[in-house]
């Protein structure tokens, strides 16, 4: 484990809560979707000295001095992140994923224009256009939906029709919260025919796409992707936006800086690299295969024991549970029953749900971390029915103890990457 001595020294408050993560990580069931572990070697460039460095600008059209070493950093990632995606742009620069999305709205479009994207309440982003978000005060937002919940199956149909209708400048892939594969052919098809650019926000499963264990939006004639990095791709937490055109690429360049950012964070952008390198390597595809393996095996497990999974399964890494319908409790209290036994996943709002988002009716939870652990489909299974048992005896607080117990015994077999170091 790495060693903390003078955080210790500076600032005990903050070093026990750093304790205390680490051991809550080492002693838990990681199963939020969009959450995983970064090796030694990313977390080590996210400590260093590029912390302190300014770079505003590109590599080699910096606009301070001393920027040999960002300069490599920063080409190396975007280097690597092109052959990773199989584009010829990329932009390793945004802070975050929604961020990307906004600089990327503000390259391709002009106040006022149209946007379609998947609805929030059937899977969607708050960045793709909910109602919440400044965003749509700028552009105008309309949405496409499943035609059946029971499948995932997209409303492709339904799409076109809004399509022809609104003539929205850009149609959008994406989603946070959708267990099957989305057709990029189909909706590229209906993006011509409208004159609309095709965007795919592949936050969630970069990591797949990347280890080849899902679909290239680039290989179906998609202009855009945006990403965050730290999900499914084992990256620093930040944002990248990749392109095929680049014609493109220079106006999303130039609204991610000056447009919407100043420095990058010149640390993370290093870490990028590491991350990237590591996704380029034989192995990662068999982790991004892995990971839909173990998806795939712990909703069987699920749906073998009466649970009602939305969509009845998964094509991808995360999946969602009905808890309402499947257990009579709602997705807050199943979160927080999980929590007790030291599984952690979040409540979540299944497609048209009648409850509100802080206290929805499921939960959604994925493989990503625990694959990054080491774990097959024999420990998904077995963690599977961790969370059934805690679910049959919710009411039994000295079983959901010995159930805290085992889980603790369970995961301390499974290292955590740059914790059991």
């Amino acid at each position: 484990m790495p060693i903390y001595d003078n955080l210790e020294v500076a600032d005990p408050d903050i070093y026990n809560a750093l304790m205390g993560e680490i051991k809550r990580q080492k002693e838990g069931v990681e199963l939020i979707p969009s959450e995983n572990y970064i090796s030694p070697a990313v977390m080590e460039i996210m400590g260093s000295v590029f912390n302190n460095k300014y770079s505003e600008g590109y590599p080699g059209r910096r606009y301070y001095g001393g920027q040999e070493y960002t300069d490599c950093v920063e080409s190396l990632a975007i280097e690597r992140a092109t052959k990773l995606f199989n584009c010829e742009h990329a932009n390793v620069q945004p802070h975050a994923g929604a961020p990307a999305n906004l600089a990327l709205y503000f390259a391709l479009l002009e106040p006022g224009d149209t946007v379609l994207g998947m609805d929030l309440s059937h899977g969607g982003h708050l960045t793709h256009g909910h109602p919440v978000t400044y965003i749509t005060k700028v552009f105008n937002f309309v949405r496409y939906k499943m035609k059946d919940v029971e499948t995932g199956e997209i409303d492709y149909d339904e799409m076109r029709e809004v399509a022809i209708r609104e003539r929205p400048k850009i149609i959008l892939a994406g989603f946070s919260a959708y267990p099957r594969e989305l057709d990029y052919a189909k909706m590229k098809a209906i993006a011509d025919e409208v004159g609309a650019y095709t965007v795919a926000d592949m936050a969630h499963i970069a990591g797949m796409i990347a280890g080849k264990a899902l679909r290239n939006p680039f290989d179906d004639g998609f202009d855009v992707i945006t990403t965050t990095t730290h999900k499914s791709l084992r990256g620093p937490r930040g944002g990248m936006i990749l392109c095929k055109n680049l014609d493109l690429g220079k106006k999303i360049d130039k609204s991610v800086f000056p447009g919407f950012q100043g420095g990058p964070i010149m640390q993370m952008v290093a870490a990028k690299a590491v991350a990237f390198k590591e996704a380029l390597k034989p192995e990662f595809k068999d982790y991004a295969a892995q990971i839909i393996t173990n998806a795939k095996k712990m909703a069987d497990v699920f749906m073998d024991n009466g649970a009602k999974l939305v969509t009845n399964g998964t094509d991808n890494h995360l999946m969602m549970v009905d808890c309402v319908t499947s257990w009579g409790i709602t997705g807050q209290e199943t979160e927080t029953l999980f929590d007790r036994i030291g599984v952690t996943l979040n409540k979540n709002m299944i497609p048209d749900d009648p409850r509100k988002p802080m206290d929805p009716s499921g939960i959604r939870f994925g493989t990503p971390a625990i694959t990054t652990r080491g774990m097959k489909e024999a420990d998904v299974e077995m963690i599977a029915k961790f969370m059934l048992q805690a679910v049959e005896k919710r009411n039994d607080d000295s079983a959901i103890e010995r159930l805290h117990d085992e889980v603790i015994d369970f995961c301390l077999k499974f290292p955590v990457p740059g914790i059991n170091a």
